[in-house]
């Protein structure tokens, strides 16, 4: 909803005593609001139709701890080599190396990664080891050994297959983005996941799963009030300028992606974002097992992670399809960083 600007000082605390920045800088109290609690346990019939109201649904719970915490233990062991961690703390705590400079350690999909994974650096040997995660039997799975792999949990897939009715039908999408955000580094800018899925139907279903506990500082997503509208209204708005220019759908998928940032964000200026279409950030923290679930169009992006003890953040997006109906087959292969998506 609307809310009036008023000036901030440096001083000032965002929401529960901390402060809360983005790109842009600080946010205010009238700049955030919590969000929505839900619980799997709850109506599958409510929990769907807070999703298509709120354009998202924050599921309390929904993964075992231990497992989520078994695949944070196993990411930063096998990164444990780039000198990321904290000498003498266990690779499960993912505290961040204080000696270490941040700018060796780049957040993919944060930021253009022009360190490419050019081992010539500190900040390539990190990215080239942080890609090959997405690829490693604990997340992406394991024909050959049966391993499914953190990415296809059975508990997330059969939640996402009732919650959307697509029952068998339903395909966990191949290419994801597994997110590591160091302490102080830059956060992911406003966007919304039908960008970057064009070539499919708004129907996908994006579970951002928070791989360890999140203070409400230590950098976790946050999503626009209202933003799944706000996102369908751009989106309609631009469909509705190229189709009066002339353009056919290719060119009309070009020209939309020509409109971005450099990384393919609306901005990389979340408060002036949000306070530009009087909307407020929801925001919150988040615990091992939480679950959030969200639409194509749902405009989000990240604070700045200032966890007090150093934690990194963690987490994936998995991309959920009816596979039945047309999707973004662009995304059927691992990431890259050159695939240009």
């Amino acid at each position: 909803m609307p809310h009036s600007k008023v000036p901030t000082t440096a001083s000032s605390h965002t929401i529960h005593g901390v402060q809360l920045h983005v790109n842009d800088g600080l946010l205010a109290p009238t700049d955030v609001c919590e969000m929505r609690i839900s619980y799997p346990t709850e109506p599958i019939n409510e929990l769907y139709r807070r999703y298509k109201d709120d354009g998202y649904v924050l599921l309390k719970g929904l993964l075992p701890r231990q497992d989520v915490f078994a695949a944070r233990e196993a990411y930063f062991a096998s990164l444990a080599s780039t000198g990321i961690l904290q000498p003498g703390t266990a690779a499960v705590d993912g505290i961040f190396n204080s000696s270490a400079s941040t700018s060796d350690y780049p957040g993919i999909g944060a930021s253009s990664l022009d360190v490419k994974t050019d081992t010539n650096n500190p900040a390539g040997r990190f990215v080239e080891a942080a890609v090959k995660t997405h690829t490693e039997p604990w997340y992406n799975g394991s024909e050959k050994d049966g391993i499914a792999g953190f990415c296809n949990h059975p508990i997330l897939r059969d939640f996402v297959a009732n919650i959307v009715g697509w029952g068998k039908d339903i395909l966990t999408v191949r290419r994801t983005l597994l997110r590591n955000n160091t302490p102080g580094n830059r956060a992911i800018g406003v966007h919304y996941d039908q960008i970057f899925m064009r070539y499919g139907e708004p129907t996908a279903v994006t579970a951002w799963v928070p791989i360890g506990d999140v203070r409400i500082e230590g950098g976790g997503l946050i999503y626009l009030e209202g933003g799944d509208q706000v996102g369908r209204e751009m989106e309609e708005e631009f469909s509705r300028k190229a189709k009066a220019a002339g353009m056919s759908d290719q060119e009309t998928r070009n020209a939309f992606n020509a409109n971005m940032t450099s990384t393919g964000f609306l901005s990389e200026s979340p408060r002036e974002f949000a306070r530009d279409r009087g909307r407020r950030w929801l925001v919150s923290a988040y615990e091992a097992g939480d679950v959030v679930l969200h639409t194509p169009h749902m405009i989000h992006a990240s604070t700045i992670n200032h966890d007090p003890e150093g934690r990194i953040r963690l987490g994936t997006d998995l991309r959920f399809v009816n596979s039945k109906r047309p999707w973004d087959k662009r995304w059927d292969k691992d990431f890259a960083l050159d695939d240009g998506l």
